[in-house]
């Protein structure tokens, strides 16, 4: 029984492994009642799921499964249980919503984090199951199991193999492709906003403004430039330097 078991479980992930691009080490959302029902039943979730999963994991909760268990007083062995693993954000820090609701928004509609989600709870898993790859884990018989795929990711899976979706995977790299291409939503391209560079001013434009002079003026100034200062030039006599001397006739 535990060999079929276990085929079963490496058939389920491999269909989320290939179909999903699930990798290790699987993410594993625990709820306060999945903790219940594993301390009741005496299981040790840190040793066993490894081993069932094949493969390394990551216990993780969120601030509002704490919140819950907190408010209830029977279930304070859960409640140190969850204590022990990762807490992750969710968007209800400051106003703590019911579980059900927490974990149906850290899916965001895709799963694209690749969340295990493992939960007691009937409410939470038709929720879950109504989203495409969402691989669900409960406990039953004493032991850990792994649900098979939903309808809705079987679904998924042969819609994309037609040709009809895309993966999450390939959606996410068109939505990069296109933030890099600078294409919105809507498909219009979007220019990217160039940088003002700051530069030193033109120092010619630091200058001082010379003042216009009146035109009057100008024309004064522009008749004195025209004017030629004219020199008239001695004549040399021939013969030597200096001035020629008549001599004086005796008496």
């Amino acid at each position: 029984m535990k060999i079929k078991r276990q085929k079963q479980a490496k058939k389920n992930i491999n269909f989320y492994k290939h179909n999903f691009s699930f990798r290790e080490p699987f993410q594993i959302l625990i709820d306060g009642t999945f903790c219940q029902a594993a301390l009741k039943n005496k299981i040790q979730i840190k040793e066993q799921m490894p081993k069932y999963l094949m493969g390394e994991v990551q216990l993780c909760t969120t601030n509002c499964a704490l919140k819950e268990l907190e408010s209830m007083k029977d279930l304070y062995g859960a409640k140190l249980i969850l204590q022990r693993y990762q807490v992750r954000n969710c968007k209800h820090f400051k106003n703590p919503v019911s579980v059900s609701e927490c974990l149906l928004s850290m899916l965001e509609g895709t799963n694209p984090h690749h969340y295990f989600v493992a939960t007691q709870d009937q409410e939470v898993t038709s929720g879950l199951k109504k989203i495409p790859g969402v691989p669900l884990l409960y406990i039953i018989l004493n032991t850990i199991v792994l649900d098979k795929p939903s309808p809705c990711s079987v679904n998924h899976v042969q819609a994309v193999a037609l040709g009809e979706m895309v993966t999450p995977a390939q959606q996410q790299s068109i939505n990069s492709l296109k933030e890099v291409q600078g294409i919105g939503q809507d498909g219009e391209r979007r220019g990217k906003k160039r940088k003002r560079k700051i530069s030193n001013p033109n120092p010619l434009s630091c200058l001082k403004k010379k003042k216009k002079q009146p035109q009057t003026q100008l024309l004064k100034t522009e008749g004195k430039k025209k004017k030629r200062s004219r020199q008239r030039k001695r004549s040399k006599p021939e013969g030597g330097e200096g001035p020629s001397l008549k001599p004086t006739p005796n008496p």
